[in-house]
């Protein structure tokens, strides 16, 4: 269903939204939003035929200009769902995306940035939040492993610190656990799966890019990231909401 849909987005729905008119990025917003409503219709299928459950908090408050939205990636449908509630924003996704012939021309066409290589990503990623967009990014890079701690690449952080206006954390739930880093998509757990998407308290970047190099204000603020999720994310409880945290 998923491969079907991208098919259809490739040949029908994305060309029409790219040749009505107006400018490159009147286009490119064209285009994600109807990436992001096809990613809501997929969504809703999954839950109408009791594939899945599931549940959003707080996703009212993404999709702001200048935001940079930090998720964890349990399992591969989360994507889906993400990207179908903020269908405005723009996505780092993986570079395979763009050499597999059913993405290609979505993920070129919706100007998403590619995670590969680096610096072209944190480039890329700034310039669109400076551009006043809004911009997904899974910082560990690819999907949790179960059982291993969260591992976040320095990308993110260097990004919040060059361009972000506000960085904010996504915590999603799978349970029981579908999809996951190394599992085949025939692997369906016994009953179905509850997702969990929870937008948590904003975190500003500014104080980490006061008085400190670039290099430095990246590695502490990654350092705060992960702290923030492990806490959330640990069946501990909630995460520490103190300093520079804010409801």
């Amino acid at each position: 269903m998923f491969g079907a849909g991208c098919l259809g987005l490739s040949l029908v729905a994305i060309p029409a939204a790219w040749l009505l008119p107006g400018d490159v990025a009147t286009r490119r917003l064209r285009v994600r939003r109807t990436i992001g409503s096809g990613m809501r219709w997929f969504g809703g299928f999954t839950r109408a035929v009791g594939l899945i459950s599931f549940e959003a908090q707080g996703i009212e408050k993404l999709g702001r200009p200048g935001q940079l939205i930090l998720a964890n990636h349990p399992t591969l449908i989360d994507a889906v769902f993400l990207l179908g509630l903020t269908p405005s924003s723009t996505c780092v996704v993986k570079q395979a995306l763009w050499h597999n012939p059913f993405t290609r021309w979505l993920v070129a066409a919706a100007g998403y940035v590619s995670n590969n290589p680096a610096d072209r990503m944190i480039e890329g990623a700034s310039e669109a939040l400076l551009a006043g967009r809004s911009v997904i990014i899974f910082p560990e890079g690819t999907r949790t492993v179960p059982g291993r701690p969260l591992q976040f690449h320095r990308g993110a952080a260097a990004i919040a610190v060059r361009a972000a206006t506000v960085v904010t954390p996504v915590y999603i739930r799978c349970s029981p656990s579908m999809l996951a880093k190394g599992d085949p998509w025939y692997r369906i757990p016994a009953r179905a799966p509850h997702v969990s998407v929870r937008a948590g308290p904003d975190l500003d970047p500014e104080p980490f890019r006061r008085g400190a190099p670039a290099p430095i204000a990246g590695r502490e603020l990654n350092e705060r990231l992960m702290q923030v999720f492990t806490a959330e994310l640990s069946p501990g409880g909630p995460p520490d909401r103190s300093g520079i945290l804010e409801e």
